[in-house]
């Protein structure tokens, strides 16, 4: 008896303390009160679209060819702090939104979360700058957006650039995803495990192969900030349960745009042999390949990244091998 009465103490005592954390979390982050902390803050704008308050940063000549930079999944413009300035140093017009629900974008209740929702957002987001057409870099979940913009807005892409790009449901088979999909439990548990700090760390290590050094303390904690708030909590939650990306497997061999795809070899969040199946799929796309390199090629080998983008989006561009492996 005494022994059950200890266990249900315990479990009050366990409950209290994660409803506590829940009720004590940040609705959202604020922009304003971390901006020593947001890489490359200087370049920061905001722009009303569809009725929701849309984070970006621009760099380089507005008579430049324009590339819009989608990030991925619980990611935010940090993502592209590396190469951003980079490819504004050449000459283009670099502009690389937080996606709705993540970053310092809004996180409304009633935004859809899905992959084709965040697409027309993108859209919108071209037509409210003024931009006919941009070349389109999507890195992960954004490579799944980037690639819906090519096949629903076409007129939209001048490139396409996919980066270790998700391609169909498989990530959401992950333990942690299968987490956040999980009616109540994944309610619950979700914003304790997204808000953890050490956590974070952890995946992130992971997902950079070997060059976990990339992750300083400065980035991570860039990174940690908006992960803490109830509105991304409520956000990365409904993208997991909303997740379609069959659509891009299915219908890549629709996409038209001259395509560069860009992989780690090493990349154990979205493998290679998913880029190997595009590169099959979409006619005439270049295949390069980073060895010894893990899932952000973008962070893990910034200048190399630039290099191989810039030339892609050269008008002079030269006929190539269709695939390339690249010792960055």
């Amino acid at each position: 008896m005494k022994k059950r009465y200890l266990i249900g103490a315990l479990s009050g005592l366990a409950t209290a303390a994660v409803v506590t954390k829940l009720l004590a979390r940040p609705h959202d982050v604020d922009w304003e009160k971390n901006r020593e902390i947001i890489f490359h803050a200087g370049h920061s704008r905001f722009a009303e679209v569809d009725g929701a308050r849309v984070h970006y940063q621009e760099a380089g000549p507005s008579s430049g060819p324009p590339m819009i930079l989608i990030h991925g999944f619980a990611s935010s413009t940090l993502v592209w702090s590396k190469v951003f300035l980079e490819f504004a140093a050449r000459g283009f017009r670099v502009i690389a939104p937080d996606l709705l629900g993540y970053g310092y974008s809004a996180k409304p209740r009633d935004f859809d979360y899905t992959i084709g929702a965040q697409a027309r957002m993108v859209d919108h987001l071209l037509e409210k700058l003024g931009l006919d057409r941009a070349i389109i870099v999507g890195s992960s979940y954004g490579g799944a957006i980037a690639a819906t913009v090519a096949l629903d807005y076409r007129e939209r892409v001048e490139r396409l650039i996919l980066v270790g790009a998700v391609t169909n449901n498989d990530p959401t088979k992950y333990l942690l995803m299968r987490f956040f999909s999980s009616p109540l439990i994944g309610d619950i548990l979700s914003p304790l495990l997204l808000g953890s700090r050490q956590l974070l760390k952890r995946r992130m290590k992971r997902v950079y192969d070997r060059h976990s050094w990339v992750l300083d303390d400065q980035r991570l904690e860039a990174r940690h900030q908006p992960l803490r708030t109830a509105s991304a909590h409520r956000a990365i939650i409904r993208t997991v349960r909303r997740w379609d990306a069959d659509r891009v497997q299915r219908e890549a061999h629709l996409i038209t745009q001259p395509t560069l795809l860009l992989w780690g070899d090493n990349d154990t969040e979205v493998p290679l042999c998913y880029g190997e199946q595009l590169h099959d799929a979409i006619r005439d796309a270049r295949l390069i390949v980073f060895r010894e390199c893990g899932h952000l090629p973008h962070e893990e080998f910034p200048h190399a990244f630039t290099e191989v983008v810039a030339e892609f989006c050269s008008p002079e561009i030269a006929a190539v091998d269709s695939r390339v492996a690249l010792d960055a």
